[in-house]
C-alpha cells in the first residue's frame, strides 16, 4: 500500500510540476553560430520560460549558412531562425514555410568592406569580386543592390562564415551579409576597421532581419509546443528590455565560448533592434515582396498573408 501511495504521488508530481517534466521537445536551428542576436533564446531557456510552457528546446548551430530554413520547411527541424527576405524568396520557390514571430525587426545586413580600400560609393566595387554569406539570400540581395546602385561586372563569391579572412586576404573586395552590429565589432577587436553600406539607405526596403520560422509538419504535430515557444520568446524579449545587464549575463553563462568583450559591445548595438511584439508587420512584408518581384529577386508574386502565421 505504501509503495502504491508513493507511486501515485510521484505520478501526480511529474504531471503538474514543469520542473520535473521537461515537456515536448523542439529542435531549433540558428541561422549562424551563437551570438547576441540570439540572446533572447538563451534568456528564455535560462529563465525557465521554455519549461514554464512545457517545452524543451534543443538549440543547434548550422553547418552551412543556408541550412536552417530549408531544414525547417522540410520538417527535419521544428524551428529555425531565418530572415524575412529569405522566407519570401523560399515561399516564391514553393517551399512551405511559415513565419511565426520576429526577433530583430530592422535590417542589420550591410555590404561591408575594409577601410582605406578606395571604396567611397557602391559603384567603386564595379569589376571586383564581392563575397556573400548566405546562398539563396545574400547573393540575391547583392544582385538587387548592385543593379540599383550601378555596380557593374562584379563576380559573386560565397565566403560563408569566413568574412574577415576573405577580406584580409583580398579574396574579395567586400562582403554582402555582415551585420553592422556584430561583425564590425569583431573586426575592430582584431585590429581592422570596417566600413559599410546600409542596405535600407541604398534602395532596399525596410525588413525584419531575423525571424522564427517553421514548416507545416511542426505546426500540425506540435501546435501547443510551437505556441509555447513563441510565448516564451516574447517573455524573454520583455525581460531583456527591462533587464539588459542580467539578460547579457545569462547569455554569457549559457554560451561560455563567446568572446565576452565582443558580445558585450555587440549587444549594446543590437538590443534597440529586438522585437517588442510577437506580431509581424504585414505591410512591411508585402512592400518587400513587391520589391522582390519588381527587382527579379523572385519570379512569382507572393501574398505574405499566406506566409505569416496568425495566432
Amino acid at each position: 500500500m505504501r509503495t502504491r501511495i508513493i507511486t501515485v504521488i510521484l505520478a501526480i508530481s511529474f504531471l503538474f510540476c514543469p520542473s520535473l517534466w521537461a515537456g515536448q521537445k523542439l529542435t531549433l536551428m540558428l541561422d549562424w553560430f551563437p551570438n547576441v542576436d540570439h540572446l533572447p533564446i538563451y534568456v528564455a531557456r535560462e529563465m525557465g520560460y521554455f519549461a514554464d510552457n512545457q517545452i524543451e528546446v534543443e538549440i543547434i548551430s548550422p553547418s552551412e549558412t543556408s541550412d536552417a530554413l530549408k531544414l525547417a520547411a522540410s520538417g527535419h527541424m521544428d524551428l529555425a531562425v531565418s530572415y524575412q527576405p529569405q522566407t519570401i524568396i523560399a515561399a516564391a520557390q514553393g517551399l512551405p514555410v511559415k513565419a511565426l514571430a520576429p526577433l530583430v525587426v530592422h535590417p542589420l545586413t550591410t555590404l561591408l568592406f575594409l577601410e582605406d580600400k578606395g571604396i567611397r560609393q557602391p559603384a567603386d566595387l564595379s569589376g571586383k569580386k564581392i563575397g556573400y554569406t548566405v546562398p539563396g539570400l545574400m547573393d540575391v540581395l547583392l544582385k538587387a543592390f548592385a543593379d540599383i546602385n550601378q555596380i557593374k561586372d562584379y563576380t559573386p563569391v560565397n565566403v560563408g562564415f569566413t568574412i574577415l579572412p576573405a577580406l584580409v586576404s583580398n579574396q574579395v573586395a567586400a562582403v554582402m551579409g555582415p551585420f553592422k552590429t556584430y561583425e564590425t565589432v569583431g573586426m575592430a577587436q582584431h585590429g581592422y576597421t570596417a566600413q559599410f553600406f546600409e542596405l535600407e539607405k541604398y534602395g532596399i526596403p525596410d525588413y525584419e532581419e531575423l525571424i522564427f520560422v517553421c514548416g507545416p509538419q511542426a505546426l500540425k504535430n506540435k501546435p501547443a509546443a510551437i505556441r509555447g515557444f513563441v510565448t516564451a520568446i516574447e517573455k524573454a524579449l520583455s525581460y531583456t528590455r527591462v533587464n539588459p545587464d542580467k539578460a547579457l549575463a545569462l547569455y554569457l553563462a549559457a554560451v561560455p565560448q563567446a568572446d565576452k568583450k565582443i558580445e558585450t559591445q555587440a549587444f549594446e548595438l543590437t538590443r534597440p533592434y529586438f522585437a517588442d511584439t510577437r506580431d509581424h508587420d504585414p505591410v512591411k512584408w508585402q512592400t518587400f515582396a513587391d520589391f522582390a518581384l519588381e527587382n527579379k529577386l523572385i519570379d512569382t508574386p507572393v501574398d505574405v498573408n499566406t506566409i505569416i502565421h496568425t495566432w
